[in-house]
Order: structure tokens, then C-alpha cells, then sequence
């Protein structure tokens, strides 16, 4: 009889008494691939942790092969052939792709306490040439694109001759050309035999790559089986708990034509360059273009946050010379930025302070200093009403702690009670569940009804579908197209991206 690779017997797991696993069992086959699919806080962190060696199950236990398999650190799960490619990606930008890959176990020259560096690049160079990565193995890690650390990762996992290979997320910083990469990869490790665990929120890749699914919702598995067994509206429901008729919701008001916010040859030196718009009242506007294109850099300089050297910006007809964030945040502008955790929060400050922190200086009593509490309180309650936050997090929580869906909808909150008539969101819905991302739309969509002007950078292109009222294609820092909703045609969008079109072509 063939044991599974790996199975999961009854797991649980409780913190401060609450449980987090209930009861969870599901397998892993020789060579399978099992898509593990749920909400943020659904549990899937807290599974990977205990087969990882981070954590100790309360009750049950693991198998591998067949053998009880209880690790007690990290090092444990590397030994047993288990590796992680997390969606945080674990390299030292500061040292080399070699160096990165054997970094526990770098070799010497014969009885020399020195580096043999002739030996560890051709060792890394055959690793590097098996993940079909052509780079140097003496490039710094800090000058590779998202997709090739992606890839420096599976290098340093394949290095560990890894049997289980668990990847979180990864292709939330890749353009599409590198997802493409990484499936192709993905397919050459599935053929030699090594089993994986792919932890996703874009379920066309879990349907793409997995033969199984494993669907968790409040620490329980809710469903498992083979991947032709479900529909995506299926595993929808059964992650959410609740049928979502729509991913998007439906728009109450079209958008105006009278402009909100206006951009003219606007240049930053080697970042953007001569980009026109005009973003409206009630419209949300859509920003496309691969990793590189200068989306986040344009936005940052739409907000303040980076200066630029040509053109003009105006918001409601006013000028924005070189005006810092928080004048720029006065006029009504307001940007969540890529990466809540480093640029949108202060991880160890709670709930509370967060949804606050913009918003202080109108929470001040005139001339004293002091906060008023009482109205500080109603603005906080009010606010988590509207973006529906976890009702079991508490205000005095620190961000730290929440899911990524909830910190996300902090993020939005603190801007949301500004009230901001120009919204600018970078990357809204990574790595965050379907049933935060419809939230967050819903949120999105009831802004512009209300006549707010919203710019959406995505780099999933069936967001962009799905949210916006035109959408504008970014290559190389500049603007190479625009398409309006009713001629919204993707293939046309990813060609123009990648220049493969010219800017007439993408056009309307």
C-alpha cells in the first residue's frame, strides 16, 4: 500500500483559548499538487506553521510517509525534505544569489577556513541553471525583479532536496510574463516527482495548477476533492460561508464628466515621462502595465511623496506645485500604498491608532492639545461599521495581529474617514481573500457613487475588469493606452503592456 506523502490527522490548535484548527485532516499524495484555499484567518498560517517546526499541534498529529512526524523547528522540516517559498520573500538583499543559496552550508577551500567561491558559484550557477534563471550567481539579490528572487527562493529549496515544497502567495509581486515562468517551473518539479502545497487567493491558478483542493473556514475543513469537483462560484461559497452572486458589485451612478483630478505631461527623471489624464467625479479609473512600468512611482508622485520635474497636477481645478503629502491630504487626497505592512501601518500600534492617525489634528481641542475622546471613540466605531471589520479584533489590538484582509480594510479606514474626494490605491486586493476583496469593492464602488474620483493600480487584470469604468495601460513610464468600459478587451490591455502593440492599436 502507497502512504501519502504527507497527512494532516485531527490537527487543533488554540490560542488564549481560542481555537484556531479544529479537527483537521486532509493528505497530501506522492508527486500531487493540493491547492489549500480559505479566507484570511481561515487557518491555512497556523497548519503551515506546525508542519514547518514553528508550532506545536495541541491534538493529532502529522505523518510522513507513513512515519509520525512532529518537528520542533524549522531545521527539523528541512532536514525531512519539507521547504517554504513564502510570499515574503526570505533573502538577504545585501549578499549574493550564491551566497543566498548556501548560506548555512558555504563551501571551503581543503583544510582553509576561507570561502571557496570558484566552487560555490559553478555549484550555484547548476541550481540557478535549473530553475532556468540566466543570471550570474555573483549579482546582489537587492538588483533582481520580484520574479527572479521568486525563483532564487525554489533555487535554495531545490538545493535542500526538498520532496514537499509549500508555496504561499507567490505570484502576488509578479507580472504575468513571470507567473507564466513560474507555472512553467512549477510543472518541470511536478514531473520529477515532488509533491507540492499551493496557498493562493487567485483561484484561476489554483484551478490552473492543482488536482486536488482543500478549502478551510474558521480552522475547519469545509470541503476537499478533486479540482474538477468545484466551481470557482463553489469554493467562493463554501470560503465565505455565504453565496456571492457577483464579485463586483453593481455601480448605483455612472461617472461624471467633470474632471476631479488632472494630470499634464506630468515627468519625474527616470521614472515617468510626459503622462496626461483626467480622472472625474464618480469614476473609477483603472492603471495597467507589468511590474516596472512606473504605476507606484506615478502615484507617489501624484500624492507628494516623490517630486516631479515636468508637468502639472490639479485637484479640483487647484494647482499642486510641490506640495508635501499632508497639504496634499488637506485638499482631499488620499493613497494606500503596495505595502501596508512597511508603508500603510504601524504594526505595533492597535486598531485604534491607526484608524486614527490621519485624521488627529480635526480630533484636537482648539489651543490645548488634548484629544476628545468621546468623538475620537463614535469616529472609530463608525468606521469599522463601514468597512466591516472582524468584530471579534478589538480597538486596542495591535495591526500586528490581524489577518491581511483585516489590516487591509485598517489601511482603507483611516483614509475613509477623511471622506477624500481623490482616492489612489496601489495593488487594494493582494493577498487577501475573496470575501475581503468584495468588501473592499463594495467600498470602492459606493465611493464614486458618492463622487469621490478613484485610481486603481492592479496587476490582476480581471480586477481591473471588473472594478473600473475606463482603464489606462502603463508601459516603460508612460501611458500607452486607454480603453473605456465598453470596449474592455484583455488581450488587447496585456498586449499594449508589453509593448507589443503600439500606442494607436491600443487605443480606442
Amino acid at each position: 500500500m502507497t502512504h501519502p506523502l504527507l497527512a494532516f490527522e485531527s490537527v487543533e490548535k488554540a490560542f488564549f483559548g481560542v481555537k484556531v484548527l479544529k479537527g483537521v485532516s486532509f493528505s497530501v499524495p506522492q508527486a500531487g499538487m493540493v491547492g489549500l484555499v480559505g479566507e484570511n484567518g481561515a487557518g491555512k498560517s497556523t497548519l503551515m506553521n506546525i508542519l514547518g517546526g514553528n508550532l506545536d499541534a495541541d491534538v493529532g498529529h502529522l505523518r510522513l510517509n507513513g512515519v509520525p512526524y512532529a518537528p520542533t523547528s524549522p531545521k527539523d522540516a528541512e532536514r525531512s525534505g519539507i521547504a517554504f517559498i513564502h510570499q515574503e520573500l526570505n533573502l538577504f538583499p545585501n549578499l549574493t544569489i550564491a551566497e543566498n543559496l548556501f548560506l548555512a552550508h558555504l563551501p571551503r577551500g581543503k583544510g582553509s577556513p576561507f570561502i571557496a567561491r570558484k566552487a560555490l558559484h559553478e555549484r550555484a550557477a547548476k541550481l540557478l541553471q535549473e530553475v532556468g534563471l540566466r543570471i550570474p550567481p555573483h549579482r546582489l539579490v537587492e538588483t533582481l525583479s520580484s520574479g527572479e528572487r521568486q525563483l532564487v527562493e525554489i533555487a535554495r529549496a531545490l538545493n535542500t532536496d526538498a520532496r514537499l515544497i509549500i508555496f504561499d502567495e507567490p505570484t502576488t509581486s509578479l507580472s504575468q510574463p513571470e507567473i507564466e515562468r513560474l507555472f512553467a517551473l512549477i510543472a518541470r518539479l511536478r514531473d520529477r516527482g515532488i509533491a507540492m502545497i499551493y496557498i493562493s487567493h487567485t483561484l484561476s491558478h489554483v484551478f490552473q495548477l492543482c488536482s486536488s483542493i482543500v478549502i478551510l473556514r474558521d480552522g475547519e475543513v469545509v470541503g476537499a476533492g478533486a479540482t474538477e469537483s468545484f466551481t470557482p462560484s463553489q469554493l467562493i461559497s463554501l470560503m465565505v460561508g455565504r453565496p456571492l452572486e457577483q464579485l463586483f458589485p453593481t455601480r448605483r451612478n455612472q461617472p461624471s464628466t467633470n474632471p476631479l483630478l488632472e494630470v499634464k505631461d506630468l515627468g519625474r527623471k527616470g521614472v515617468v515621462r510626459d503622462v496626461s489624464f483626467t480622472l472625474c467625479r464618480g469614476e473609477v479609473l483603472g492603471l495597467a502595465g507589468l511590474m516596472g512600468a512606473g504605476r507606484s512611482e506615478l502615484a507617489r508622485v501624484l500624492f507628494g511623496l516623490d517630486q516631479h520635474d515636468a508637468g502639472k497636477i490639479r485637484v479640483d481645478g487647484q494647482s499642486l506645485p510641490h506640495l508635501s503629502p499632508r497639504q496634499r491630504i488637506q485638499l482631499g487626497m488620499a493613497f494606500l500604498t503596495e505595502n501596508r505592512r512597511t508603508e500603510g501601518l504601524c504594526l505595533d500600534g492597535s486598531v485604534a491608532d491607526n484608524l486614527l492617525l490621519p485624521s488627529l489634528p480635526e480630533h484636537t481641542r482648539t489651543g490645548a492639545g488634548w484629544l476628545r475622546k468621546g468623538p475620537l471613540q463614535e469616529a472609530v466605531r463608525r468606521i469599522r461599521e463601514v468597512v466591516r471589520l472582524d468584530p471579534k479584533s478589538r480597538d486596542t489590538q495591535a495591526a500586528r495581529t490581524l489577518s491581511g484582509g483585516n489590516q487591509q480594510k485598517v489601511v482603507l479606514g483611516k483614509w475613509l474617514l477623511r471622506q477624500p474626494r481623490v482616492l489612489i490605491l496601489d495593488e487594494p486586493t493582494r493577498g487577501i481573500d475573496m470575501g475581503a476583496r468584495f468588501e473592499i469593492y463594495r467600498i470602492v464602488q459606493e465611493l464614486a457613487d458618492n463622487g469621490a474620483g478613484v485610481l486603481v493600480i492592479s496587476s490582476e487584470l480581471e480586477e481591473l475588469l471588473g472594478l473600473c469604468d475606463r482603464i489606462l495601460i502603463m508601459k516603460k513610464g508612460t501611458l500607452v493606452g486607454e480603453m473605456p468600459r465598453s470596449q474592455f478587451n484583455s488581450e488587447t490591455i496585456l498586449r499594449a503592456a508589453l509593448g507589443e502593440t503600439n500606442s494607436a492599436e491600443a487605443l480606442p
